[in-house]
């Protein structure tokens, strides 16, 4: 194996070595929370194909397909010799990277075979490479692990190789940051949720997700040093901006627009493309659209639509809600621009409540907001109609506020309240416990 790949592959000395050394699975061993995604027992064994892994910047991809690997040799038997891990920040294009795997399936034992490349996205022309692996008969008995974080550019190049994915029911997966639930879980608080439910401990648990949401590092600052360290806010804010610039993007113009996000998270969150670009020194509300699109495509921020009851589907010439996938984002890219620390706001903590239960929903569910008479904060689709849930961050439920989700019989309000069963024949539910219920 090529010498500067060795480092991942530590499997091949012993299973012991990979364990203690491995550069991410090390970092481990010193964590008071160690994460074990569900994802590991739904990924394919024995069924050769194509498959790939999405998901954010830092948030664990890495770590998850090393402890897969881990489980591929405990569980199942695989032995070392048949699994090879690959980073794609060492591979320049998709010549090289076919050089790369013909050399390594000439190493490899006969029989199943595991080939991991590592943020895949980064290579010239992946797409191109992979292709011609599969039509020449390359991958028959290889299991093909792709990894990215740019979702859109994934699976657009997918289609290029419509029919090679293989036999399995699921070929492509997504990791999320955790969710509450996964949070109360790694902490051993689930029975939080069971009857009689701990109010004040689950109150407790969701003001601190509000702070670390659903990235392990953060979580572990907290644990270690009662907070988030600066350097970790740091490594999110500047992968972030690495990324962004290596597809091209001025460091200018994403300045400009993250503070707008950020801005309209005090306010309303709602914004067309136009009146985004009015505030901006952007000349072209393309230019807008087209940072929000590739931010949301690297799973950082999410683009809420409204919704157009009677078709389902996004209405074309409503504004759009833009908000960040979990609130340890929003406050990584604040103290970024701002200079600032996390602080206590409640119009602040508001607005991360309200994206925070959207964001959960996306994860499952087509997701958007409704905006009528009165608007709606959520709407997901199951079913073949929709749900609206109202979230309501206030010690008091007031009527003016709920004028449009009282019109709709199967609508639920998320409340901050607790002990409040209904408000105007609406179901209401204490929100940490509603989303403490909720998995994905």
């Amino acid at each position: 194996m090529d010498s500067r790949f060795l480092i991942h592959n530590l499997h091949l000395e012993s299973f012991d070595t990979f364990k203690n050394r491995d550069p991410n699975l090390a970092r481990l061993k010193n964590m008071p929370y160690v994460f074990n995604s569900s994802l590991i027992q739904t990924f394919p064994v024995h069924i050769p194909g194509i498959y790939s892994l999405g998901g954010g910047r830092q948030i664990g991809k890495s770590t998850l397909l090393k402890q897969w690997m881990l489980h591929l040799m405990e569980q199942e038997n695989v032995v070392p010799e048949n699994i090879a891990f690959f980073s794609g920040e060492l591979i320049d294009d998709h010549h090289a990277l076919l050089r790369l795997l013909e050399i390594q399936l000439t190493k490899m034992p006969a029989g199943l075979c595991y080939i991991i490349i590592d943020e895949v996205t980064y290579i010239k022309n992946w797409d191109k490479a992979v292709k011609y692996a599969a039509d020449a008969g390359m991958l028959v008995n290889i299991e093909l692990f792709l990894t990215g974080s740019d979702l859109v550019l994934m699976q657009e190049a997918r289609k290029t190789f419509p029919g090679r994915r293989g036999s399995a029911d699921v070929v492509d997966f997504h990791l999320y940051p955790l969710s509450f639930r996964e949070l109360l879980a790694l902490k051993g608080n689930l029975q939080a949720l069971e009857n009689p439910i701990q109010y004040d401990l689950l109150m407790s648990e969701f003001n601190s997700y509000l702070q670390h949401g659903g990235y392990l590092t953060a979580i572990n600052d907290i644990a270690l040093y009662g907070k988030i360290l600066v350097a970790t806010f740091a490594t999110y804010s500047d992968w972030i901006r690495g990324d962004m610039l290596k597809r091209g993007k001025q460091d200018v113009y994403l300045r400009e627009i993250i503070n707008a996000i950020i801005k309209r998270y005090s306010s309303q969150l709602n914004s067309t493309w136009n009146s985004l670009a009015k505030e901006l020194s952007i000349d072209h509300h393309k230019t807008v659209a087209d940072y929000v699109e590739l931010l949301q495509s690297m799973d950082a921020v999410y683009i809420q639509s409204c919704l157009q009851e009677d078709t389902l589907l996004p209405a074309p010439k409503k504004a759009k809600k833009l908000m960040f996938t979990d609130p340890f984002i929003y406050h990584a890219l604040n103290v970024w621009l701002n200079n600032t620390t996390i602080k206590n706001d409640p119009d602040i903590d508001s607005k991360l409540v309200e994206t925070t239960v959207v964001t959960h929903f996306r994860r499952k569910y087509p997701t958007y907001y409704i905006g009528a008479e009165g608007e709606v904060d959520l709407a997901y689709i199951d079913k073949n109609q929709f749900w609206p849930i109202e979230v309501k961050w206030t010690q008091q439920l007031r009527t003016k506020d709920l004028k449009q989700v009282i019109k709709y019989k199967n609508s639920k309000i998320f409340a901050k309240s607790a002990g409040i069963e209904q408000v105007h024949g609406i179901q209401t539910i204490f929100l940490p416990y509603a989303l403490g219920m909720f998995s994905a």
